[in-house]
């Protein structure tokens, strides 16, 4: 399974597809896809930002220390 896949939840998914009996649910189900996916995406964007910040703060640290 990939990392993004952690978060999948096929049990609740399934149950809202056999759940969208008309156009309307189905609508839902495709927006509130949608929406968890952009979620996510975000989720996954701000780990990234701060494991690069994390990495650059570290970095100038080092250097600082290396200089003394």
């Amino acid at each position: 399974m990939r990392k993004q896949d952690l978060g999948f939840d096929y049990h609740r998914y399934h149950r809202l597809l056999t759940e969208a009996d008309d156009e309307n649910k189905r609508q839902a189900l495709i927006e509130l896809l949608i929406e968890e996916k952009a979620r996510d995406r975000l989720a996954a964007q701000r780990a990234s930002d701060r494991a690069a910040m994390t990495a650059h703060t570290i970095a100038k640290v080092l250097m600082k220390t290396g200089r003394n």
